[in-house]
C-alpha cells in the first residue's frame, strides 16, 4: 500500500484579486446587491486618492487572493487587476451536472460576479471555447501544463496583459512548490519570468506595433507566511464604510464560486496576508509597511518623480499633478454630500484634461509620458464613474428580448434616470452594435437637460444582419450603450451593458435525447430511438422541417417531419427511429439533426445555463447524438439502485445500455426495502451531499451482509468520510495531491486478472484501459483492511504505483467495492473499457 511523503501544505492565502487577461471586462459594471448609495459612492471616489496599481495572477477561477484584492481595491482604492489563466473546465461541479465547456461558462460567470464585489478588473488568458489554455484536469507538473497549454501562447498573453494594465505590484497566487497543482505552478513560473520580460522590447515586439509599450513592474511579491515575509497586509482590518473586514468582503466574493463550494464565514479580528519580496526595481527594506513602499502612491509622489526626471523643466506637469492631489482631497472632504462630491469630481475632471494636454506638450522622456498618460487616463475613467454615482445617474440598456435570430428586427431602449439634485445637461445616448448592424432611434436621442426624478428614454429599432456571428459566452456583450452629459461645465460618460446575456441564437435549437449513447455491436439489430425537442427562437409563426443525418448504411425513419410554431419560445418534440447497418465496426459514429425553415437552417442546440447567482447565459453546440460502438455483454434481469450526489449522470448511461436503474431518494435509503436491488451504487462524494447516508449507513452494510452488491465511488476526507463507513476500514490518502493519478494513459496492471470483476459478463483486456480521458483516478485510499482484494495497480510515470485504486471484498453474503477510478468522467465520454468494467462491477455477485 502506497503511503505519501506528506509534503508540507502549499501556500494558498485566502486573500484575492481578479481579472481575465487579454479580454477585460469593466470592473464597475454592476455593484453587489448589498451595495447602494453612499457605499457605492465611496467605492467610486476612493480610487481618486491614489495612482498606484496592482495585479494578481492565478490559474483557475477561485485562485484569486480575495481578501488582499478587497483590501487593495475597496480599502486603498488601488487600481487592481488579476489575470486568471483558464476557465476551470476540468473541475467538478457542486451545483449541477454541467462539466467541460458548460462548467467553464458557469465558472467564468461566477468569477465575473465575484470580481464585481471586490471592485476589480477581470480578464482571462483563455479566450475561446476549447482554447489552448484549457483546464485539462489536475496536473502534478508545470512542464506538462505549459506543454499542453502552449508555453509561448500563455506567456504572450500574460505579457500583453501586463503591458496593458501596467501594474506597479505583481503577485502570483501560488508558489512553485512540488505540493502544488501543476497549473498553479505554471502560472507562478511565468509570472516570475514576466516581471522582467514585460519591460524588454525584444520580447513579443509585435505588441509595440499594436500601440503597447514595455512596462517594468516595480515589485514582484510571492505568497509567504508569518515566519518569513517582507510585508503583512492587514486584511483583517475592519472598514466602517463597508461594515466588514477585508477578509469578510473577500469571502463575500468567494461565495459567488458556488459551483466549487467556496466561501467561509470569518469573525471580526486581526488577520494578515503575508508576502515576500522576490524582485524590485526600487529601493526596498527588509521589512515593509506596505506593498507600495518606495513606489509613487499619490499625485504628490508622482509630481516629485516628474520634477526629478524633468530636471527643472516641465513645471506645468508637476503643477498639474499637485493640483490633482488637492482635487482628490476636496472630493473626499465633502463625502457623503452627493451634489458637492459631483461638483468636486467635475472640477477634477477638468484638471485631468488639462494635465493630459500638458503631458502631451511636454518634453518629458517618452517612457515617462507614456506612464503619466496611462495613469491619467485611468483616472479619467474613474472620474466618469464617480460622476455618475455622485449625480445618482442610473443608466440602463434594455433589449425587448435577449434572444435574437439572424435577419430579425427588434427594439432596444436606453434609459437615463436622474436620481440626484444635480441638473445634467446636453445628455446624449448612443447604442453600440457590431459592424454591419443598423440601429435607428425612434425619437430624439439627445436631451438639453435632465432634472431630478426625470427619465430620458431612447428606443432604437435594430436590424440584425442575415449573416452575423452567433452568441459567444466569453465575448463582451454585442450590445451596449454610452450616455454622455455635462455638469458644472465639464462632460462625463457612462458605459453600460444589459443586465442579462444578449445574443444571436439559431432560429431552431434542437436538443436530442439521448445526446450520447452506446451501440452494442453484439445487438446491432436493436434500433436507436432519438427524441428531438425543437425550440423556436424566431419571432412569430414559423415552420420547420426536421431530419436526421446518419452514417452511411444507416436509416432514419421517418425521413423528415414538419413542425408548425405559432410563437417565439414554443417548444415541440418528435421522435425518430434510427436503424444501424447490419454490420457495424467498433468505433465512433454521429447522428446530426437538421432543421430547415423560413428563418434558415440550423444544426445546433442551445444549452440554457441559468442559476440565480450568475443569471442566464447560453452554450451553443452541435445538435447531435454521439455514438460509441463496441461489444458489451449485459447481465440478465438485474435491478440497480443509484444514489446520486448530483455530480454525475452515470445512471443515465446505465439505462442507455439497457440496465434497469432506479434513482433512490432519501426515504428509499432510510425506510425502503433495499433487498429489492441486486446492486446499489453511490455516486462520487455521496456521503457529503446526501445527508441521509451516514445515519443510514448501517442499513447499507446490512444490505451487503444479506447478499447485496454495494459500489462506492470516490470520496474526499472532508466529505464526512471515515474509515468505518466501509465494512472493513478504508483510509483515504492525504495530502490529496499525492494520492491521485493524473495521466489518463497511465499503465494499469490487473493484480487479480481471474477475479469475476474482470471476467463476467465481459472479459476485460489491456485494451479496455486505453483512450481514457483527463484522469485515471482521484483521492486513492492509503490504507485498507486485509479483507479487500486490490484489483489493479497504476500510477503517474516516474511515481510509485497505487494499489488501492480499485478494492473489493466479500462481506457476509454480499460484496462491497470501493473505486477511486474517475468513472464519472469516463462513462459520459463513452469510454468502452470503463463502461464494460462498470457493467461488470454492478453485476458482481459472490
Amino acid at each position: 500500500m502506497k503511503r505519501g511523503s506528506w509534503i508540507s501544505k502549499s501556500l494558498s492565502l485566502v486573500s484575492s484579486l481578479a481579472i481575465a487577461g487579454v479580454l477585460f471586462f469593466p470592473a464597475a459594471a454592476q455593484p453587489a446587491l448589498a451595495d447602494r448609495g453612499v457605499v457605492d459612492l465611496w467605492k467610486a471616489i476612493k480610487p481618486l486618492t491614489t495612482i498606484a496599481s496592482a495585479m494578481n495572477t492565478g490559474a483557475h477561477p477561485d485562485d484569486e487572493h480575495s481578501a488582499t484584492l478587497a483590501y487593495l481595491s475597496l480599502g486603498l482604492g488601488v487600481d487592481t487587476a488579476s489575470i486568471i489563466a483558464n476557465r476551470g473546465e476540468g473541475g467538478q461541479n457542486e451545483i449541477g451536472s454541467e462539466l467541460g465547456n458548460a462548467l467553464g461558462i458557469i465558472r467564468t460567470r461566477e468569477l465575473q460576479e465575484a470580481s464585481k464585489i471586490t471592485n476589480i478588473h477581470l480578464g482571462l488568458l483563455s479566450q475561446e471555447l476549447n482554447d489552448p489554455i484549457y483546464d485539462f484536469g489536475f496536473s502534478k507538473s508545470p512542464d506538462e501544463t505549459l506543454e499542453k497549454w502552449g508555453e509561448e501562447v500563455v506567456y504572450e498573453r500574460l505579457i500583453k496583459s501586463i503591458r496593458e494594465q501596467r501594474p506597479d505590484v505583481l503577485i502570483p497566487a501560488f508558489l512553485n512548490e512540488p505540493s502544488t497543482h501543476g497549473h498553479h505552478r505554471a502560472i507562478s513560473i511565468i509570472t516570475v519570468r514576466a516581471y522582467k520580460d514585460a519591460a524588454d522590447p525584444n520580447v513579443f515586439p509585435e505588441h509595440l506595433k499594436e500601440g503597447l509599450r514595455p512596462w517594468q513592474v516595480k515589485k514582484l511579491y510571492l505568497p509567504a507566511d508569518e515566519k518569513d515575509y517582507t510585508v503583512a497586509v492587514p486584511v483583517g482590518n475592519y472598514d466602517e464604510v463597508y461594515g466588514a473586514s477585508y477578509v469578510q468582503l473577500g469571502e463575500e466574493s468567494r461565495f459567488m464560486h458556488k459551483s466549487q463550494g467556496m466561501g467561509r464565514q470569518y469573525d471580526e479580528g486581526p488577520k494578515n496576508a503575508y508576502y515576500k519580496l522576490a524582485e524590485s526595481a526600487v529601493k526596498t527594506k527588509e521589512k515593509e509597511a506596505s506593498l507600495f513602499e518606495g513606489i509613487a502612491y499619490t499625485f504628490t509622489d508622482l509630481a516629485k518623480e516628474v520634477e526629478t526626471k524633468a530636471k527643472g523643466q516641465d513645471h506645468n506637469v508637476a503643477k498639474d499633478l499637485r493640483k490633482l492631489q488637492e482635487d482628490a482631497d476636496k472630493v473626499m472632504a465633502v463625502y457623503p454630500k452627493f451634489a458637492e462630491v459631483a461638483r468636486q469630481v467635475h472640477a477634477m475632471k477638468a484638471d485631468v484634461t488639462a494635465a493630459i494636454a500638458d503631458v502631451n506638450k511636454s518634453r518629458l522622456d517618452e517612457a515617462v509620458k507614456t506612464d503619466l498618460l496611462h495613469r491619467l487616463q485611468v483616472k479619467a475613467g474613474q472620474l466618469d464613474r464617480a460622476s455618475a454615482e455622485a449625480a445618482s445617474l442610473v443608466v440602463k440598456v434594455k433589449p425587448d428580448t435577449g434572444e435574437w435570430v439572424a435577419g430579425q428586427t427588434t427594439k432596444v431602449t436606453v434609459t437615463a434616470y436622474n436620481g440626484g439634485t444635480v441638473e445634467l445637461k446636453k445628455l446624449k445616448a448612443k447604442l453600440n452594435l457590431p459592424d454591419g448592424w443598423t440601429a435607428r432611434a425612434v425619437g430624439p436621442d439627445s436631451f438639453d437637460q435632465l432634472r431630478n426624478s426625470q427619465t430620458a428614454a431612447v428606443t432604437y429599432e435594430v436590424k440584425v444582419p442575415a449573416n452575423t456571428e452567433e452568441f459567444h459566452p466569453y465575448k463582451p456583450s454585442i450590445v451596449s450603450a454610452d450616455v454622455t452629459y455635462e455638469a458644472f461645465g465639464t462632460s462625463a460618460a457612462v458605459h453600460v451593458t444589459p443586465d442579462n446575456a444578449v445574443g444571436v441564437l439559431p432560429p431552431y435549437a434542437m436538443s436530442l435525447s439521448p445526446n450520447a449513447t452506446i451501440l452494442n455491436t453484439l445487438k446491432t439489430d436493436q434500433p436507436i430511438s432519438v427524441k428531438v425537442s425543437v425550440r423556436n427562437y424566431a419571432p412569430g409563426t414559423s415552420q420547420a422541417t426536421i431530419s436526421l443525418s446518419v452514417p452511411n448504411g444507416w436509416k432514419a425513419e421517418p425521413a423528415s417531419q414538419q413542425l408548425q410554431f405559432t410563437s417565439k419560445g414554443e417548444t415541440k418534440s418528435l421522435s425518430f427511429t434510427v436503424t444501424p447497418a447490419p454490420q457495424v465496426a467498433n468505433g465512433k459514429y454521429e447522428i446530426q439533426a437538421v432543421a430547415k425553415g423560413g428563418q434558415g437552417q440550423s444544426t445546433e442546440n442551445v444549452q440554457v445555463i441559468s442559476y440565480p447567482h450568475i443569471g442566464k447565459t447560453y452554450y451553443i453546440q452541435p445538435a447531435k447524438v454521439d455514438i460509441q460502438a463496441f461489444d458489451l455483454k449485459l447481465p440478465e434481469k438485474i435491478k440497480i439502485g443509484y444514489v446520486s450526489s448530483g455530480f454525475d449522470n452515470i445512471d443515465q448511461y446505465l439505462r442507455e445500455v439497457g440496465l434497469d436503474v432506479v434513482n433512490l431518494e432519501e426515504k428509499d435509503i432510510q425506510f425502503g426495502d433495499l433487498s429489492q436491488y441486486d446492486t446499489i451504487v453511490l455516486g462520487i462524494r455521496a456521503y457529503a451531499f446526501r445527508p441521509e447516508l451516514i445515519p443510514s449507513n448501517q442499513r447499507l452494510l446490512d444490505y451487503v451482509k444479506n447478499g447485496g452488491n454495494l459500489v462506492v465511488q470516490y470520496h474526499k476526507p472532508e466529505d464526512k468520510w471515515s474509515p468505518s463507513l466501509a465494512p472493513y476500514p478504508i483510509k483515504i490518502g492525504e495530502p490529496l495531491i499525492e494520492w491521485r493519478v493524473t495521466d489518463e494513459n497511465s499503465k494499469v496492471t490487473m493484480l487479480a486478472p481471474d477475479h469475476k470483476i474482470f471476467n463476467q459478463p465481459n472479459k476485460i483486456a489491456e485494451a479496455d484501459w486505453d483512450n481514457w480521458i483527463q484522469d485515471r483516478a482521484a483521492y486513492n485510499p492509503a490504507e485498507w483492511g486485509r479483507e479487500y482484494t486490490a484489483l489493479i495497480s497504476t500510477g503517474d510515470p516516474g511515481e510509485e504505483e497505487f494499489t488501492g485504486t480499485f478494492l473489493t471484498a466479500p462481506y457476509g453474503k454480499g460484496t462491497y467495492t470501493y473505486s477511486s477510478l474517475v468513472w464519472y468522467r469516463e462513462i459520459p465520454s463513452l469510454v468502452p473499457g470503463a463502461i464494460r468494467m462498470f457493467v461488470n462491477m454492478v453485476s458482481l455477485k459472490q
